[in-house]
């Protein structure tokens, strides 16, 4: 197995890419994709997947920069052997004063760069709700996030 399938090497690509999306650089976060790389959405959401590493960029960039989204990774498994991830995350639209919860599956390329991504989310986004995250469950008591860093706002 080379280097880039090790569960160490993946998982530094999942933490970095988050880190350049929390940034917003377009440039970075296009860096951890295949050229054709996909990140798919549920029915419905931001008009479909985002298609290619500098679409994703550019994407991600607009949700920091217009809204204050910030994300963090809350529990990681890693299967080199089949170049798959899967995360739990929570994401924070600071702007709106909006958390979502929910789990994103990772498929890897050969060379080691994001392929796909898949992500599901833990209830759909009600416009009506503040929390979006599984009805009873301690996240809290849990040690989740609760809350982002402070936004300020990029003019």
């Amino acid at each position: 197995m080379t280097e880039e399938f090790s569960a160490a090497r993946m998982e530094d690509r999942i933490r970095e890419y988050f880190a350049a999306c929390n940034d917003g650089d377009v440039d970075r976060i296009a860096a951890h994709f295949e050229p054709d790389g996909v990140h798919y959405f549920p029915p419905g959401m931001y008009q479909g997947p985002f298609r290619g590493a500098r679409t994703i960029g550019e994407r991600w960039h607009a949700a920091v920069h217009q809204g204050g989204s910030f994300w963090t990774i809350d529990q990681i498994i890693l299967d080199a052997a089949t170049r798959r991830a899967v995360i739990e995350w929570t994401h924070f639209k600071r702007e709106a004063g909006v958390l979502l919860r929910g789990d994103e599956w990772y498929l890897f390329s050969e060379r080691g760069l994001i392929q796909e991504i898949r992500a599901y989310y833990a209830s759909p986004q009600d416009p009506f709700l503040k929390v979006l995250e599984i009805e009873g469950y301690d996240y809290a008591g849990l040690g989740y996030p609760m809350s982002a860093p402070p936004w300020e706002e990029v003019s």
